[in-house]
């Protein structure tokens, strides 16, 4: 009985609320470093301490950039709890968002959702891309949107894409990336950043039962055995079955 209750207590709660924060320097050198944090199938539905514990790790912090990589809600009405937690982290740092699958088969407001990103210092780029200055150097965020639910386009996305030295992909689904590396010409692309997978989200001595429909051959991690590089995100919530085991909830934050 102990051995059920020790269980239970790690996939209903320490696994989902207790947050491991990963940290990676992708940096060429020590100066000028760009950092960002992402954050990854947030499946938003109120607000709750960790949720705050989140917002105000990221404001000490301090990132250039904050990426929201899909799967935020999955249903209109959730927007406005969303609305509370990004009014929780500091409205200066300049966030990305892109759509995951659950946008689009919740049949979310996008309008609604973009607005309220919007208002938030958040850009949703659907097939967008936007180039930037931080630190003297210029980079390039490439939005895609989502591979299953949406209409995932990398060409359109990197239309007029202003020559930059850094080239950050966000795409939801990891499965997109093998697309996106027969598409890419002579772009280089230096990062690469999903989530989706949930990193299998229940996982029994490395078996995995369960991967949802757009993550092909990937899991969680890096991916870095063919160009470009990708990270894949386990996210900070559940889908289906509110419980995670194996696969404990992440944010991730790097230094680009």
């Amino acid at each position: 009985m102990t051995s059920i209750g020790l269980v239970l207590l790690d996939s209903l709660w320490f696994e989902k609320y207790i947050i491991d924060w990963n940290y990676f320097d992708l940096s060429k050198n020590q100066k000028d470093k760009i950092k960002f944090i992402q954050i990854s199938d947030l499946h938003f539905d109120s607000l709750r301490s960790f949720h705050k514990s989140i917002a105000k790790r990221i404001n000490k912090s301090k990132p250039d950039l904050i990426f929201i990589t899909g799967d935020t809600v999955d249903k209109t009405e959730k927007i406005d709890a969303l609305n509370e937690f990004l009014n929780l982290i500091d409205k200066s740092i300049q966030k990305y968002a892109i759509t995951g699958n659950w946008e689009y088969w919740g049949n979310v407001d996008l309008n609604k959702l973009k607005h309220t990103f919007s208002e938030n210092n958040c850009e949703l780029l659907i097939n967008e891309n936007r180039s930037l200055v931080i630190k003297n150097r210029e980079i390039s965020i490439i939005g895609i949107d989502d591979f299953i639910g949406g209409n995932a386009d990398f060409k359109t996305a990197i239309k007029n894409l202003k020559p930059t030295s850094t080239n950050i992909v966000l795409s939801h689904c990891p499965m997109h990336r093998d697309l996106i590396t027969t598409e890419k010409g002579n772009l280089n692309i230096d990062l690469v950043l999903s989530g989706h997978t949930h990193g299998g989200q229940i996982t029994f001595l490395g078996i995995v039962p369960f991967k949802p429909r757009g993550s092909g051959k990937y899991l969680k991690g890096w991916c870095k055995n063919t160009e470009p590089k990708m990270y894949i995100s386990k996210g900070i919530g559940t889908s289906i079955l509110p419980i995670r085991f194996g696969a404990r909830a992440e944010m991730v934050e790097m230094d680009i």
